[in-house]
């Protein structure tokens, strides 16, 4: 009896720790950060996150949308000429002098790796025809690309307003739009940089502040580092292995680079890169009016785990043939769509094509030829 109650017990004991093995899918991260977040580049899946839709001061990763609107104005090659104003800004500074004239893609360097809030005001004066026009452009970009829970009040993070805030997963959206851009993606991933000075006997030489870019995380591609007394540590970080681009964002972590590398390694691990919808042609609808003449321009992929593939349902809906649709020029482009669904709920609607015959050029060449044939009286098969 006794051996028969200690083979139960034995067995009752198993079974809570086989029941609380975690699968590899419910594999967890701790980090130190009070808000953070990670998410897939491509397709913005959050794949981690703590807080992350909690507004927070964001301190010097504001310069990440200094950066973007600088590049995209176009102005890059222009001349800055540097203002009192921007001389006088607090905190970490390139040393630039009153007056001095640099290039604004330099500017936009010494933002990035060194994060100067004087580079910060030169930048805002020179794109934005002055901080608070700048600032404006700030909130304008930060609402077109849906960052809801933001709002900007300078151009470098600094402590001076209430009204300065964003999220984790804002900043997420934010670098994942930034890194749409190939020049942000080569300056966010510069480890050392070094600027004309022509005032001097030297030359600027900038490395970089993201230490899990110069020296801790080989996957690591940039990111920008921040920290003000309120903010604390802010960080922002862009990593790929293989086929999978990630970004990370931690506010107020009193250990960011592990942070970071935690989840960037938990990420590696569990998820792979799906190709759930390949462009080209859709043979996935039968209906036989439009036989093989479907396609998709674009391919679709999605983070999964193993687990999750079988999650994924494609649902096709087409629009019913009509009798005009027999003249093929009255077909439209767009005859449907795939509907892309995970764990029951819609992630992707991708429109399906028509493949349209394509119309024979008629060249004035060819229209020459048949004049001339014609009265030469040469027949079209000769």
């Amino acid at each position: 009896m006794k051996k028969f109650c200690q083979f139960i017990l034995f067995f009752f004991l198993l079974s809570i720790v086989v029941i609380n093995i975690p699968t590899r899918a419910e594999a967890s991260v701790s980090v130190s950060a009070r808000s953070a977040v990670l998410i897939e580049q491509n397709s913005g899946r959050i794949l981690y996150q703590k807080n992350a839709f909690e507004v927070s001061r964001i301190a010097s990763i504001t310069k990440i949308m200094t950066a973007i609107l600088a590049i995209e104005s176009g102005k890059l090659n222009e001349m800055v000429t540097v203002s009192n104003r921007a001389v006088r800004a607090e905190g970490s500074s390139i040393y630039l002098k009153p007056g001095e004239k640099i290039k604004l893609e330099d500017l936009v360097y010494g933002l990035m790796l060194r994060s100067g809030n004087d580079a910060a005001v030169a930048i805002a004066e020179h794109v934005g025809g002055s901080l608070e026009g700048f600032v404006f452009l700030m909130n304008q970009k930060a609402e077109e690309i849906g960052m809801s829970k933001t709002h900007f009040a300078n151009p470098h993070g600094l402590d001076d307003s209430k009204s300065h805030y964003s999220t984790a997963y804002d900043m997420a959206i934010l670098t994942k739009y930034a890194m749409m851009n190939s020049t942000y993606q080569k300056i966010s991933g510069t480890e050392i940089y070094r600027s004309d000075n022509p005032n001097e006997s030297w030359d600027r030489v900038w490395k970089n502040k993201n230490r899990l870019l110069t020296e801790k995380y080989k996957y690591c591609t940039g990111g920008k580092t921040g920290y003000t007394k309120l903010a604390k540590r802010t960080l922002v970080t862009t990593a790929t292995k293989g086929d999978m681009n990630l970004i990370a964002v931690t506010l107020n972590a009193g250990d960011d680079w592990n942070d970071h590398i935690s989840m960037y390694e938990n990420a590696f691990e569990q998820y792979d890169i799906a190709e759930i919808l390949s462009s080209g042609t859709v043979s996935a609808v039968k209906n036989s009016f439009y036989k093989k003449n479907l396609y998709l321009k674009n391919s679709f992929e999605y983070p999964l785990t193993s687990p999750e593939e079988n999650q994924i349902k494609i649902q096709y809906k087409m629009l019913k043939p009509k009798k005009e649709w027999k003249n093929e020029e009255n077909i439209p482009k767009v005859v449907g769509h795939a509907i892309i669904y995970f764990d029951d709920k819609k992630i992707k609607q991708m429109p399906i094509y028509y493949r349209h015959k394509q119309k024979k050029d008629y060249s004035t060449f060819d229209y020459f030829k048949s004049v001339f044939t014609s009265v030469a009286g040469v027949k079209i098969d000769g």
